[in-house]
């Protein structure tokens, strides 16, 4: 079984996944538009809604992250992604201040890459796009544990 985080971007899943392939030097695997859709399966995409992403996937080591766009069908407005965050554990000290420091560019950091009781680094940010990050560096004794 594998657990993937699946995200919904307002219009910029594009945008934000090109800076996610940058930060985590991750591969993309899929990039996918509505417009690209088969015809057979009958959803009406509206014109402005056509290069918007259907479908995006970023391989992070043996992870995946996905996304879209917020789907042109819904009738529900799109609130933002709210109530989550992505925790990250990287495995030294200096891969946690690259990859905070490149998630941080343009964001919010809510709690400074820094030494705590449980990890060598921890901070946390919401970037540019509005998704909430965490990033971890355990120290070997609370890995262990």
């Amino acid at each position: 079984m594998q657990l993937s985080t699946y995200l919904i971007f307002g219009g910029n899943c594009r945008e934000a996944f090109e800076f996610y392939q940058r930060c985590f030097d991750a591969k993309l695997e899929a990039m996918a538009t509505y417009a690209e859709m088969p015809a057979s399966e009958g959803m009406e995409i509206p014109e402005e809604a056509r290069d918007l992403i259907m479908h995006a996937r970023l391989r992070i080591g043996d992870q995946l992250l996905m996304a879209s766009d917020y789907s042109p069908g819904c009738p529900a407005p799109y609130e933002g992604i709210k109530g989550a965050s992505i925790a990250v554990g990287v495995d030294s000290v200096e891969q946690a201040e690259k990859l905070f420091n490149a998630l941080a560019d343009n964001g919010n950091v809510q709690m400074p890459l820094e030494e705590t009781f449980w990890a060598h680094r921890f901070g946390m940010l919401v970037d540019k796009f509005g998704v909430a990050w965490m990033i971890n560096y355990d120290k070997e004794e609370q890995a262990a544990a």
